[in-house]
């Protein structure tokens, strides 16, 4: 998403694993992070115990409907087996339509089973999660010689190809996101659909457009949504040569 030209700061080094810490001191050095944690901390933290969530320790997982325009926050932590809905935002913006990313300046937002790549705690759209769009699928479905990138969780409610949210949600995505960074959890999955891929709502799918290349993508993403319908846990994901989704 390029809305102008800027620079997007990203701190520290994400792939470290921290402790004791660390990383949740790092984003606290930004006052839009301490000003967050003060807002909202004391709330997250009566969402997560009405979920059952341990709020010392916990990973969440993020989901996505894009014709819902909706963000769901699950979380888990070791005193639960399955991940537990937290919270459901609205996105608040939105540009594009239905179907996956192909290329830079096509507008829309992605598909596909995504991580948070970084954080960055002073956006020019208050505070941003990156997306780890284009993953090893995109790079081979691309269409064009780039296939664009730039992808965000933000604030500021504007977008071209992102999923904005308030600056009042993303503080509470954010947060959420920090907290289980801060616990260990180093890959925290981002799952983006056009839609729930129930049985019916695949059936409206077919029915609005006549791009087999669309259809047979959906049915791909489909067993990871099934997946996770089923046991409230997140399907590991790989990749083969055709750029194909498979559960693993």
């Amino acid at each position: 998403m390029k809305l102008k030209i800027f620079t997007f700061l990203f701190v520290a080094v994400f792939l470290v694993s921290f402790t004791n810490d660390s990383f949740k001191k790092e984003q606290l050095k930004y006052s839009t992070v301490r000003t967050a944690y003060k807002e909202k901390w004391t709330l997250l933290k009566d969402k997560l115990n009405k979920a059952g969530v341990d709020t010392n320790k916990f990973e969440i997982f993020i989901r996505v409907f894009k014709e819902q325009a909706k963000l769901e926050v699950w979380a888990k932590s070791g005193n639960i087996a399955q991940y537990k809905l937290v919270e459901t935002y609205t996105i608040c913006q939105s540009s594009g339509t239905l179907g996956p990313k192909r290329k830079q300046g096509d507008g829309q937002v992605p598909e596909g089973f995504y991580e948070v790549a970084s954080f960055n705690p002073q956006s020019e759209f208050l505070m941003a999660l990156r997306v780890s769009y284009p993953n090893k699928s995109d790079l081979v479905k691309a269409t064009g010689h780039d296939p664009g990138g730039d992808i965000m969780i933000h604030g500021n409610c504007v977008t071209i190809g992102c999923m904005p949210l308030t600056d009042d949600k993303i503080k509470e995505v954010y947060i959420l996101a920090v907290e289980a960074r801060n616990g260990g959890q180093q890959i925290i999955p981002i799952h983006i659909f056009p839609t729930e891929l129930t049985t019916q709502r695949m059936t409206h799918l077919k029915s609005i457009t006549s791009d087999e290349s669309k259809i047979n993508f959906w049915n791909n993403l489909k067993a990871g949504y099934e997946y996770f319908e089923s046991y409230k846990l997140v399907p590991k994901i790989s990749v083969d040569k055709n750029g194909d989704y498979k559960v693993d």
